[in-house]
């Protein structure tokens, strides 16, 4: 197998994209830092490519069963109330799916992960954040598990 490619000035080809859960040589799952999301997992195709049609089937097919064990573990690992998957790549062109947990009192909550804060009270969104930062730990346990049995090996 070749190298994968990369684009010099694209951050997901020169940086991790956040902490490294599991990778394999054509993909890594990343907890992302979001500080009001702490559920927020990418899985990044190490690849410069843009879309998920650019894949091979067979490596679409990976890509897809990482994603959905990804969204797996987070449902049981976190009981969020919903998540989003979502592949958008309109400020980074490289191909990685967000894997986001979404509480009903999370501070964007129905909206994007990305819109204004909704009105809500500070004290019970930091309740809320310092909840999710609390099972992360677990979490990454359990997704290092169900992935290593993908075929993906722990990063540290």
């Amino acid at each position: 197998m070749s190298a994968p490619s990369q684009a010099p000035d694209c951050p997901l080809c020169s940086q991790p994209g956040g902490e490294v859960l599991a990778r394999d040589e054509r993909l890594r799952v990343v907890l992302a830092d979001a500080p009001q999301h702490p559920a927020f997992l990418r899985v990044i195709w190490n690849a410069h490519v843009a879309e998920t049609c650019d894949l091979e089937v067979s490596d679409r097919d990976h890509l897809m069963r990482v994603v959905f064990e990804v969204e797996r573990g987070l449902r049981d690992g976190m009981q969020p109330d919903k998540i989003n998957l979502a592949s958008l790549g309109n400020v980074v062109p490289h191909l990685h799916w967000h894997v986001i947990g979404r509480w009903c009192d999370d501070p964007t909550f129905p909206g994007s992960v990305w819109s204004a804060p909704a009105a809500r009270d500070p004290e019970l969104v930091a309740e809320r954040t310092a909840r999710s930062r609390g099972a992360l730990a677990l979490l990454k346990a359990l997704l290092r598990e169900r992935l290593s049995v993908m075929g993906l090996r722990e990063f540290r």
